[in-house]
């Protein structure tokens, strides 16, 4: 594999040089589209803009939005600052924020005014109440002492934070120049570009620390097991603080010097309309996506003839949905993709040329510079094929680590450098692997990793709540849904019902972390050294709603 050795930056400008007027983003809701050279220019002034304001090489900048236009500004202009990107996942509440903002180091966060219910101000504002006599740039926080900066991606004014305009304007008319390409001149293809928060079964999410050399090679094979070319124009509707949008689709987009087409937020029918206006010739999505594209009432009033490939990934697809996006959506070659954030995230991708069968029972095989083995949990040794293991891997898009969190690192990384996803599978003759089960509890809903650890610490934080065990659930809609098995104190028998808990949740932990369902019950099965028997909590729960008759 020829590896790409520069950094995001460098990439950048390489393909403005060699297609300026060329579509990069697109958001054909709105009719607004930003060539490679409009976007370069407009990064190289936020750049800039943030330099003037005192945010410096080697901070953290986080930002919290939705795939707005300037997200991948923010992105870029950071990556030629030196500076790490925290990407904060749309679905946080104040629990959640307020960890990463205080574990992260955080100088600034670029944010939105809110999503859906959330109302993102109002949260900062309460996790921060100087900001309300702050002057800007001075903010000084007594519960995150890091934090000196908000910087709002929107028009409206809020007391204490900058408008992302106005650092655009700051940066236009900017002497920094010559430092601000000192500093870009400065920077390592293995300096951290990026962090990203994924929980773990220690409870709190870590911070997976990933390099310029860890994504963009990773996007760029990728890109290349699609056959990407820069006449390719992707229809991205998955969120750009996710792996999912920000690897393999803007990393795989970017280092073929193709276009991308986002969406805000997923709309199947924004996603139909933006496919025939574009002609795009990509797609991505999980399952459940492209379900409801498909059964969208008005599917059949769209050309989506200009489609060829593009990824499914988060959960596998039941083979009729798989069968109708080849035969309905035209994607004969879309691909299907595996990792963890921590493998940057893509370990292994079907091919563009593989068949069904392949595309709905494996997930393919590995990507070229990744080393994927299938090797025992007790002894470390590499299985033989057809036997089941932990999948592991080595190579370039192994993370930096986890931030400040070595131990966790070790625990994650062995001696020999393996990667151990937690997943068990299997790896065919063939050089195809399966996945199997899984070693940890994580349960995957509709593409987003849970970890019960994290929901158990905090509902133990309730007032009555004795123990609690967090399964998934199975469900056919989204995979697995989140199922909290309760043993209340005594005193509260008949007194807390299952709305109580997910009541006590809401606005503390993103929405599909909730649990779907709670059971109240006297004891959790046990084995002999006392360990919870979590798969019979699965069975019974899955007993427990079928007998209801809840569809899941």
């Amino acid at each position: 594999m020829n590896y790409i050795e520069q950094t995001l930056g460098e990439v950048l400008r390489e393909k403005t040089l060699a297609n300026p007027n060329h579509d990069f983003l697109i958001y054909s809701d709105r009719n607004l589209r930003f060539t490679y050279a409009e976007f370069d220019k407009r990064v190289d002034d936020f750049a800039k803009g943030l330099l003037s304001i005192g945010i410096k090489k080697g901070d953290h900048v986080g930002i919290w939005a939705t795939n707005v236009p300037d997200w991948n500004t923010v992105l870029f202009a950071c990556a030629r600052l030196g500076i790490i990107l925290i990407t904060v996942n749309t679905g946080y509440r104040l629990h959640e924020l307020e960890y990463v903002l205080k574990q992260s180091d955080m100088v600034c966060l670029c944010v939105i005014d809110g999503w859906k219910d959330s109302d993102y101000i109002a949260m900062v504002n309460e996790l921060i109440p100087e900001l309300k006599t702050a002057e800007r740039g001075l903010l000084k926080s007594e519960k995150f002492p890091c934090l000196k900066y908000i910087v709002h991606v929107g028009q409206q004014k809020h007391r204490g934070m900058y408008r992302l305009n106005e650092l655009l304007l700051l940066g236009q008319h900017s002497d920094d120049g010559e430092e601000y390409r000192k500093i870009e001149a400065s920077l390592d293809r293995n300096d951290v570009v990026n962090m990203q928060y994924t929980s773990g079964t220690t409870g709190f999410p870590k911070g997976v620390m990933l390099t310029h050399r860890n994504i963009l090679n990773n996007g760029l094979g990728i890109g290349d097991n699609q056959r990407f070319c820069k006449e390719d124009i992707v229809c991205l509707p998955v969120p750009l603080f996710h792996c999912f949008g920000l690897v393999l689709g803007m990393m795989a987009i970017l280092t073929h010097g193709a276009a991308a087409a986002i969406l805000e937020w997923f709309d199947p029918l924004l996603v139909l309309a933006t496919i025939q206006k574009e002609k795009c010739t990509a797609l991505y999505g999980v399952p459940t996506m492209f379900i409801a594209e498909l059964n969208h009432p008005m599917f059949k009033m769209f050309d989506l003839s200009s489609l060829r490939t593009g990824i499914m990934a988060g959960s596998p697809c039941p083979i009729e949905s798989m069968r109708q996006v080849i035969d309905l959506m035209n994607m004969k070659e879309v691909t299907i993709c595996y990792g963890l954030t921590e493998s940057s995230p893509v370990m292994t991708q079907t091919r563009y040329d593989d068949n069904l069968e392949v595309k709905v029972e494996t997930v393919g095989r590995s990507l070229p510079g990744v080393e994927v083995s299938v090797r025992d949990p007790e002894t470390g040794k590499e299985c033989p094929d057809g036997v089941k293991g932990e999948l592991c891997c080595r190579g370039y898009n192994l993370m930096k680590g986890y931030y400040k969190m070595p131990e966790a690192t070790s625990l994650c990384i062995d001696k020999e450098g393996w990667l151990h996803s937690g997943d068990l599978g299997v790896k065919e003759k063939d050089g195809y692997f399966k996945v199997t089960g899984r070693i940890k509890d994580m349960i995957i809903r509709g593409g987003e990793n849970v970890y019960p650890k994290e929901i158990e610490d905090f509902l133990y934080t309730m007032p009555g709540v004795k123990d609690v065990q967090v399964v998934g659930i199975a469900s056919e809609k989204y995979g697995e849904e989140v199922g909290a098995f309760i043993i209340l104190h005594p005193d509260y028998h008949h007194i807390v019902i299952e709305e109580d808990v997910q009541d006590f949740c809401r606005g503390q932990i993103s929405r599909f972390k909730i649990p779907k369902h709670v059971f109240f019950v006297d004891k959790f099965p046990l084995t002999l050294s006392g360990k919870v028997q979590k798969y019979l909590l699965r069975e019974q729960g899955l007993k427990k709603v079928e007998d209801l008759g809840i569809v899941t």
